[in-house]
């Protein structure tokens, strides 16, 4: 699949615009494969594959996959995304989309409409190497990570 990540580096606050690119993990070394997940509490597939995400992510974790979730939910929902994250004891670092939503749904990616849930996986070049709308279950997550990762073990390999 072709695309890139688009530039510029989400701020390392909760709440923020996001232009989604692979970054480093905290003490883990550079991501080799970033999974970005678009969400929101009140979207019931959305909630339902959070467990089998959190699975796969989590099992590469030492692969070099770096995940970030990204709630689309309202302002006024702040609690309820708090309480769904902790619920499902999510470590990783969470974003809030602000601003235009169209604005966001047309810089994120050209064939995403804005249907939940949304989710992107990037090779340590940022390059696009799936992408899909709608509910994953965790056969997909992880054929779509151990593919980024071997995108990225290709790459690597390169001089």
């Amino acid at each position: 699949m072709e695309g890139r990540a688009p530039r510029g580096t989400p701020s390392p606050a909760r709440r923020s615009s996001l232009s989604p690119r692979p970054a480093s993990g905290s003490s883990c070394g550079p991501a080799r494969v970033t999974l970005v997940n678009l969400w929101a509490t009140w979207c019931a597939p959305c909630r339902a594959e959070m467990p089998a995400l959190l699975r796969v992510a989590r099992a590469h974790r030492d692969d070099g996959v770096r995940l970030m979730l990204v709630s689309v939910d309202f302002d006024d929902q702040i609690g309820a995304v708090r309480r769904f994250l902790s619920q499902q004891a999510v470590e990783e670092t969470t974003y809030m989309k602000t601003g235009d939503d169209m604005s966001f749904i047309n810089g994120l990616h050209p064939s995403w409409s804005g249907a939940l849930p949304a989710t992107l996986v990037y090779d340590r070049r940022g390059n696009l190497t799936a992408f899909w709308e709608g509910a994953a279950d965790e056969n997909r997550f992880e054929h779509a990570v151990i593919a980024a990762l071997a995108a990225s073990n290709h790459s690597e390999a390169k001089p």
